[in-house]
């Protein structure tokens, strides 16, 4: 079955479903299912589908904005100058460069229900998409045009993930995530919702007299049933100290003072210690503990968090630390004292995620400015916003264990999820491949093209440690070593699928390498190949008595 018959099959099945939940009406549903049926392209069928495109209980749709159709046939073709190669026989990563909906029709061919995490961050900003770039509020785009670019993508996007593993994350920001939300629900179904957390953008801010906007969202949706999160590492950079213990109980950190202000006042918690020849009292002065004993306290007043016989174990188990003339407790990566017991036990380095795990400042813009400035030493602003790769590795960790997972990125940017991934594999050894897809949009910084300026050179230097130039001058290496991996790159082609000139046919231009497949060895094999891939080019051969000549020459 060929990708047109399959995503008919598939549209279908869904505007039914629509019909049993009371969404659209028989009569028109029919109508859409007759015309997708007529459709002679996956564009032409998406787009009839999209017509039918409303939602449930909030009664919310959208005026709909239709792909452009053309006579034109789109296919890869490979920048060999932008290209690198490790040496090695691993299948390269992917950075196609042009319109992603032309790239996802592409990438259908060789990786349907392949893909096993999506991350995208789709433009919603009036200066990134265009001639869709009419506005709603400040500087976002017209919520129609922003649904309608994304709609096809998003079916796409359905079509390329796993059912078994597959998990598409979105970011987007407070204004447009109710909206996108329903986009989702209708594409991968409510059941596939899986969470939308907050996610820092800044600490900081201008002051304002209404509310700082310090975050923004991440939307996870996902066809499988089986998606089970890993933990999130616990922030280890806080368990600096060691002891004669860190062997068997890891490092420790001095975050908890022994004694508390805040706690419910008892005079068995307050006492005196001994130790290190000194002698200690809760809020650290004998007068006040007087007072208390006194009965001169309040309902919560200074007294210590453990019991007498715990901090003598403590003391013999050296879990204390004096520090600015306070007792800290030791808090160990590996274990910990036990609950109502003077023991230790073992506990998890690890911890559950939760809908605030995103808020932590090394998954800001602020963080994925400063590691982008790193790369980049112009210093000029090559990209805005950009996400710090901490935050896609997370997520990509979080939710899939695969070390040869495939992680896809049709929203691309800077090429944060790239670095990403070959960040991800440098640590673990794994084989991990990254596809992204990015347009070429010119800006004042960028007047070759974010893809070209920034996007292709941002992966040829963190993976290999030198720029296009050969120069090597740019401070990230200074705290890193190159990723490594193979990059292809390649571009969108263009030909008309009534184009007959001998070596400029589709059959001609069209290179099965870049799909996944051998060299045919006959043209019959091409045709047919090409046929069932680029519905376009099927429709030209059937209604061309030459190309039948030429294919019964060659049989």
């Amino acid at each position: 079955m060929s990708n047109l018959e399959t995503i008919r099959k598939d549209l279908i099945e869904s505007i039914n479903h629509r019909v049993d939940e009371k969404i659209l009406e028989r009569s028109n549903a029919d109508l859409l299912i007759k015309l997708i049926n007529q459709a002679e392209s996956i564009t032409e069928a998406i787009s009839i589908a999209e017509l039918g495109t409303t939602y449930k209980r909030t009664g919310f749709h959208f005026d709909v904005r239709l792909e452009k159709l053309g006579n034109t046939i789109k296919y890869f073709k490979k920048n060999k100058r932008l290209s690198f190669s490790d040496g090695s026989k691993d299948v390269p990563n992917k950075l196609i460069i042009g319109d992603n909906y032309d790239a996802l029709l592409n990438l259908l061919i060789e990786y349907k229900g392949k893909i096993d995490v999506i991350y995208i961050d789709p433009p919603y900003g009036k200066d990134s998409m265009g001639e869709f770039a009419e506005t709603n509020y400040d500087n976002a785009l017209t919520r129609d045009n922003l649904l309608s670019m994304l709609y096809p993508r998003l079916v796409l996007a359905a079509k390329l993930l796993s059912r078994e593993t597959g998990v598409i994350f979105c970011s987007i920001d407070d204004r447009n995530q109710a909206y996108v939300k329903c986009l989702f629900d209708e594409i991968f179904g409510e059941k596939g919702f899986m969470f939308c957390v907050a996610r820092i953008t800044k600490k900081g801010g201008k002051s304002t007299q209404t509310i700082a906007k310090n975050s923004d969202y991440i939307l996870a949706y996902t066809l499988s049933d089986e998606i089970l999160f890993s933990q999130e590492e616990k922030t280890i950079d806080k368990y600096k100290y060691k002891d004669e213990f860190v062997s068997t109980r890891g490092k420790y950190a001095l975050s908890q003072p022994l004694d508390y202000s805040s706690l419910q006042y008892s005079k068995t918690m307050d006492y005196e210690i001994e130790m290190e020849g000194r002698k200690f009292y809760p809020g650290g002065s004998e007068e006040e503990q007087k007072r208390r004993w006194e009965g001169k306290h309040g309902k919560t007043d200074w007294v210590w968090r453990w019991s007498k016989s715990a901090v003598e174990w403590g003391i013999k188990e050296k879990m204390f630390v004096v520090k600015n003339n306070r007792i800290y407790t030791k808090s160990y990566l590996y274990c910990r004292k036990k609950n109502g017991k003077n023991e230790l036990e073992r506990i998890d380095p690890t911890k559950a995620y939760t809908s605030l795990s995103f808020i932590e400042n090394p998954y800001s813009n602020d963080n994925g400015k400063k590691e982008l400035d790193s790369i980049f030493k112009n210093g000029s602003v090559l990209f805005k916003n950009p996400k710090p790769s901490v935050l896609i590795s997370a997520l990509i960790k979080m939710v899939c264990s695969k070390e040869d997972a495939i992680v896809l990125d049709f929203f691309a940017g800077s090429g944060t999820t790239g670095q990403a991934v070959a960040e991800l594999n440098k640590s673990d050894n794994g084989k991990r491949k990254f596809i992204l897809c990015q347009a070429n949009e010119k800006t004042d910084t960028t007047p070759k093209g974010i893809a070209y300026d920034v996007t292709a050179k941002r992966l040829k230097r963190t993976m290999t440690g030198k720029c296009y130039d050969g120069t090597d001058d740019f401070a990230w290496l200074k705290k890193h070593t190159p990723l490594g991996g193979s990059l292809d790159v390649y571009e969108i082609g263009e030909v008309a699928n009534f184009e007959k000139t001998k070596g400029k046919t589709p059959f001609d231009v069209i290179d099965e390498t870049l799909y996944g497949k051998d060299k045919f060895t006959t043209l019959q094999e091409k045709i047919e190949w090409v046929c069932e891939n680029f519905s376009d080019a099927q429709k030209m051969i059937e209604n061309d008595a030459e190309w039948q000549k030429r294919l019964e020459e060659n049989k």
